[in-house]
């Protein structure tokens, strides 16, 4: 609870014009944000560039943000929005196949688009999941992180964390269920 009200203290003290309290905010969760992208699997350094555009549009939208809402929830929105419309581009990029047969040598290029197609189906079955269970999930599984560790970083008992984890997968495995994809299959790395 501290870094909420603490997150929503340097959030106003942002909108009052001191702008250097931002950088305690990205200090704090540059590298959750990075690991995140990372774990859905993104490259390094797309991560990277991933993470700054998060902080950027983070920055500029930040009057936008609702008070009272977890700050982190909605940067690792934007983060993983970012990576999703980045996706999009590189798939519809007609040089990015050479690009995915360079990182992946061992695989031919339409392997690797298949791949990146499943990722992508994933990522938008993933979007009919409210934005609480779909990051509850992506912490759990993408980034392997604890139920304590998920409950410090949404600021929840561990017991709603694991029964939040519950329900998201129950609808999960429906959704899969309706595109026809494996629950197996989606939560493999």
């Amino acid at each position: 609870m501290d870094d909420q009200l603490n997150d929503e203290a340097l959030i106003k003290e942002v909108l009052q014009g001191r702008k250097e309290a931002f950088a305690t905010l990205v200090n704090r969760y540059k590298n959750r944000v990075y690991g995140l992208l990372r774990g859905m699997g993104a490259q390094k350094q797309d991560a990277q560039d991933l993470t700054q555009e998060a902080f950027i549009k983070a920055y500029r939208s930040l009057s936008s943000h609702q008070t009272g809402r977890s700050f982190s929830s909605w940067l690792y929105t934007i983060a993983t929005n970012l990576l999703r419309d980045s996706w999009r581009r590189k798939q519809a990029d007609p040089s990015y196949e050479h690009n995915l047969s360079v990182v992946e040598p061992m695989k031919c290029p339409e392997t690797v688009y298949l791949q990146l197609e499943k990722k992508l189906e994933i990522h938008d079955i993933l979007l009919g999941l409210s934005q609480h269970h779909r990051l509850v999930l992506l912490l759990r599984y993408t980034n392997d992180l604890s139920y304590e560790e998920i409950g410090i970083i949404l600021d929840v008992p561990v017991s709603k964390v694991q029964n939040d984890l519950h329900r998201a997968k129950k609808k999960l495995k429906q959704l899969l269920k309706d595109k026809e994809v494996s629950v197996h299959e989606m939560l493999e790395r």
